[in-house]
């Protein structure tokens, strides 16, 4: 067995397969090495906070062109209540999300691909961002921010385009101002992994 670069201690023969192959496909498709202690600040996004525990299993920076970016190895934590019928029960997580800093300040945008759920919450309280002059992105994507004025310029034809290209259709992101994370809650699997890198990789060479 080669060396691994992650924590391993306490994971399932599974969990640490499935870093393992998605470590390995990562090291196959781009220039990555191990970040050492970087805190990056994951209790700042939404995405993490229904979570008990949120442990950072591993990071590695994407070596790119213009601006380094991220995937990092994650273990969450929840707790499930009984409803008294008996204790608690903790439940582990493992998943893996790709980061990037970006020039624009965005606020907080929350993007995802659009149910039927949302379009009709938008028919009573249209509350989504759209853009006209791109009907495919806004047919596929909700698009939530904070500051419409700060996010709508950041949400420009290459962000967008980088985000039609991410080839699954479970994965979320968000940004709180300069820092995007994308993720999903889906089984790790590297060519998922490989995706979203490929994602946070072309963003930081664009935008």
């Amino acid at each position: 067995m080669d060396f691994v670069p992650f924590d391993t201690v306490g994971l399932t023969t599974t969990d640490f397969d499935n870093f393992y192959q998605t470590y390995k496909a990562l090291g196959q498709n781009f220039d990555i090495q191990p970040t050492g202690d970087i805190d990056f600040h994951l209790e700042d996004f939404e995405a993490f906070r229904s979570y008990t525990t949120v442990r950072l299993r591993g990071s590695f920076v994407i070596k790119n062109v213009k601006t380094d970016c991220y995937i990092l190895f994650i273990e969450l934590e929840h707790v499930t209540s009984n409803t008294g019928r008996g204790p608690s029960v903790n439940h582990k997580e493992c998943q893996v999300w790709a980061l990037a800093y970006v020039k624009h300040n965005f606020g907080r945008v929350l993007i995802r691909p659009e149910t039927l759920a949302d379009k009709i919450i938008e028919l009573v309280h249209p509350i989504e961002i759209d853009f006209k002059e791109d009907k495919a992105f806004s047919d596929t994507f909700y698009v939530l921010a904070n500051d419409a004025d700060k996010a709508i310029p950041g949400i420009d034809r290459n962000f967008r385009n980088a985000v039609m290209d991410v080839r699954h259709d479970h994965f979320t992101i968000e940004i709180f101002d300069h820092t995007l994370i994308i993720g999903d809650r889906k089984l790790i699997t590297p060519e998922r992994s490989v995706h979203l890198s490929e994602f946070v990789s072309r963003l930081c060479s664009q935008c």
